[in-house]
Parts: structure tokens; C-alpha cells; sequence
């Protein structure tokens, strides 16, 4: 079932870096020196995990039942493994099956692989090791095929599937077992292992500058503002998709004229971005608990397993875990592939609303089942494909360093650029491979965030 707009006022050379947090050892060590010489922040200085804001902590202690040591130590876990995590996919390569946060504080990093001589190294890194039969790569293709026959048969009756990382299978959700196989059966994925969930659920959008504000589209529906973004001199907001199509006017939460959507897709993707007239300035800011804010400071890809929070001008402030990466939800409207799936709740309202994990922006709002009285599920559009998309620069509160001369070639690292995990760049003369997905901002040159660079 739909939820239409709301009419009314919501991710073999190995370094050993030490166990996380929890487990009694150091953080992670730098494996590079900063330019000044002195050692390089870790990667919970890099993302801001170590300096959260109250409102944040506040936000996980009520939805994860937290106390405050507990959620402090869990941002802190959840950037060090990121970067672990990062490393090893480097260094694992096609044998790499995924990886995982679990316990309360995120204290467990677990790396799955498909040959049995990596699990040394994997727990020389401070995880655990799973040996698994099939690298993520595989579970990717399998994925891809189902959203090829998305596009031929009806898929109303099994509107989510997605890759499970944790159980090393790609996992189709239905309303019943029938409707399960007969969409596998289609993509030709019969025979790897493609595992069908009874859910009755069937996801809705959330229709209904400061992310999680409100806004409206065309003086009648309203949807949520995801986070500021710039364009050259041009300032605006990155959405949800299915709010509004390209042209379509905008007011504020204010009900003054606001802007104008630039452009949108919906649906196979969930995203749109919105230009605003000059009186509204981009900023940080993350609309939080009780008239308070948060600040971003990047958009590095929190990992399966992750504490995620979303702000909505419906239901405001909530938090949960990081589920799945790389789900498609079959709406009644259509198709939307790449989404993550998480335990968020949300209702009508919320939809284009901003996803941050500690200060790093994760995505915006699509669509979701249950609500924030019961609780339920939700799905976002990540963050970095919108950006890259539209070649839109995320406006952070970190400091922004003017970037020295870039080298020449196409991989040279560029501030602005979105780098996906596993890329390789070249910066004055050397060359780094990236650990976590992220856009990088001016003040994260490779040299100085070994946390999401790693020098080869």
C-alpha cells in the first residue's frame, strides 16, 4: 500500500591495526604519517565518531537501549572497523565476501571469505573471520540478475530483494512462497541459492535548509529536506525522487518560496536535488531531538551492522541499525535498486529526509513499512550516487583546506569527487586505494586519512 503526499504541518599485504575499541586494544593505528609529520588521525578523529554531538548519543540510548559510555563507544567501534573492513576487501580482492558489525557497542567486526587461508590475516586485523562459499561479487551478479527481470515480470507480490551479507545469500522478501519462487525462477537464479522471506509488508513511500525540515512541493504535498548541497555558486538540497519531478517549485517549512527541483529520477533510483533561491544558505546541519541540531562532516558508507539515524518533519529523530546495502523495493509505483534497508522507523512525511551514521551522511529517505508507534523498516538512497550524479558537493562542517594542484591524469584524487571503495588514485606522486566509500572533501587528501586511504 501507498502512502500518498502528506497534505498537512517527516560499506596479500596485509597491516596489522589492533583490535576495536571494546576488545581492549588501541584504536587503529596510522599507517601513514600527516604531512606536518606527525602520526595521522584515526579514523574516528577523520569521521568525527570521537566528538559526537549530545543529541546523537541521546537519540541511540532510546533507540538502541544504550546508556551513554555504550553509545560513545559504538560511533568510536563502528569508524575503526571501516577502516579495517576497508583494508581487507583491498587486500582480500575477489575472494572478499563482505563484512559486518555486531554486539550493542558494535564490538565485533566480522569479514567473510571464500578461502580458508585468509583467516590469519583477517584476524590480525582485529576481526573474526567467516569462510563463506560464495564472494560478494557473486552475490552482486546474482542481484543484478533479479533487477534484469524486474523490468519483465511483475514483481507487486515480492517487493524487496537484496544482498545479505551476513548470510551470504541474496535474499528475495514475498508475500507468500509461490509469488518467491516464481520471481526467482524468472531471473534464471534458481540454482544460487536465492533464499525467499515471508514478510506480509508490502513498502510505501514516505510522502507526506536544515535536513529533516519540511517542504512542499507545489504549495500541496510535503517531503523532507535531505541535506545541503552546493553546485558551483548554487546552493540547495539533495531528496527523495518521488517527491517531485523536474520543474516543480518548492516552499519552505515557512511556506515562503524556496526553490526548484533540478532533477529527479523515480523510478530505478530515489533521488532529485532542489536549487534555492538565494535567502536559503546551505549548512551542516542535521535537525535533531527537541529543537537541537547535528553537523555532517563527510559521507563515508557506514557498514551493514552500523547505528544509522533519521530526522523527518513528520516524525522527527530516530534511530536503528544498518540492515542491508544494495536493496531493490518493488513500489506500486515501480522499481528503485541500491537502496539501504534498515530498522529506522518512519511514516508519510518523512520521505526525502536525511540518514546520518556518528557524522557521516549516509542517505535520504525512500519508502518503508510499519510506523514509529510499532516500529518498522526503512529503506534510503544513499547519499554518494546522488552527489556523483549530479556533481553536487555535500556541504560539511569540516574544515575545508583549499586543495593543493592536482597531477594530471584521470585518477589524480580530486576534492569533490566520489571515490568507491576499492578505487586508486594518485596524489603527488603516489598512489592510494580507497577504503570506504565517501566523497572527498578538501581537508581528506589521502596523505592524512589513513582511515579512508590506504597507501600502495
Amino acid at each position: 500500500m501507498v502512502l500518498r503526499h502528506a497534505r498537512t504541518a517527516r560499506r596479500s599485504a596485509l597491516v596489522a591495526l589492533g583490535a576495536l575499541v571494546l576488545a581492549g586494544l588501541p584504536c587503529a593505528a596510522a599507517a601513514d604519517a600527516s604531512p606536518a609529520g606527525g602520526p595521522a588521525p584515526g579514523a574516528a578523529q577523520t569521521l568525527g565518531a570521537d566528538r559526537p554531538s549530545p543529541h546523537l548519543l541521546s537519540a541511540l540510548q532510546r533507540d538502541l537501549k544504550l546508556n551513554e559510555e555504550q553509545a560513545s563507544a559504538r560511533l568510536v567501534n563502528e569508524a575503526e572497523a571501516g577502516t579495517r573492513a576497508g583494508r581487507l576487501r583491498n587486500s582480500l580482492g575477489e575472494r572478499y565476501a563482505g563484512a559486518w558489525l555486531r554486539g550493542a557497542t558494535a564490538g565485533e567486526l566480522t569479514v567473510a571469505t571464500t578461502d580458508a587461508e585468509d583467516v590469519a590475516a583477517i584476524e590480525a586485523e582485529g576481526a573474526t573471520a567467516q569462510v563463506v562459499e560464495r564472494p560478494l561479487a557473486a552475490l552482486q551478479a546474482a542481484k543484478e540478475k533479479l533487477d534484469a527481470a524486474a523490468g519483465r515480470v511483475s514483481t507487486l507480490d515480492t517487493p524487496v530483494w537484496y544482498v545479505d551479507v551476513v548470510k551470504n545469500r541474496v535474499v528475495v522478501q514475498a508475500v507468500d512462497q509461490a509469488a518467491g519462487t516464481a520471481f526467482v525462477e524468472a531471473a534464471g537464479v534458481a540454482g544460487e541459492d536465492v533464499g525467499v522471506r515471508l514478510a506480509p509488508e508490502r513498502p510505501r513511500l514516505l510522502q507526506d535548509i536544515t535536513g529533516g525540515d519540511a517542504y512542499y512541493i507545489n504549495d500541496s504535498a510535503r517531503c523532507s529536506v535531505g541535506f545541503s548541497v552546493t553546485k558551483g555558486a548554487q546552493g540547495g538540497f539533495v531528496t527523495a525522487g518521488h517527491c517531485g519531478r523536474a520543474g516543480a517549485t518548492t516552499t519552505g517549512y515557512d511556506r515562503t518560496a524556496q526553490g526548484t527541483f533540478q532533477a529527479s529520477e523515480f523510478p530505478g533510483r530515489d533521488m532529485a536535488w532542489v536549487a534555492a533561491q538565494n535567502q536559503w544558505t546551505p549548512t551542516p546541519d542535521v535537525k535533531a531531538a527537541d529543537g537541537q541540531e547535528v553537523q555532517v562532516t563527510g559521507s563515508a558508507q557506514a557498514l551493514v551492522g552500523a547505528s544509522v539515524c533519521r530526522s523527518g518533519s513528520t516524525t522527527g529523530w530516530h534511530c536503528g541499525v544498518i540492515e542491508q546495502h544494495d536493496a531493490s523495493v518493488r513500489y506500486p509505483e515501480g522499481t528503485v535498486n541500491g537502496l539501504t534497508r534498515t530498522t529506522v522507523c518512519a511514516e508519510p512525511g518523512d520521505s526525502g529526509g536525511p540518514y546520518v551514521a556518528g557524522a557521516q551522511a549516509q542517505g535520504v529517505t525512500s519508502g518503508g513499512s510499519g510506523n514509529c508507534t510499532s516500529g518498522g523498516t526503512t529503506f534510503y538512497q544513499p547519499v554518494n550516487p546522488i552527489l556523483s550524479e549530479y556533481g553536487l558537493t555535500l556541504t560539511t562542517a569540516a574544515a575545508q583546506a583549499a586543495p593543493a594542484e592536482q597531477e594530471g591524469g584521470a585518477q589524480a584524487w580530486t576534492a569533490g569527487r566520489v571515490y568507491e571503495a576499492g578505487a586508486t588514485v594518485t596524489r603527488d606522486g603516489v598512489a592510494y586505494q580507497c577504503l570506504q566509500t565517501h566523497q572527498a572533501q578538501g581537508a581528506w587528501a589521502p596523505a592524512g586519512t589513513p582511515a579512508l586511504w590506504q597507501r600502495i
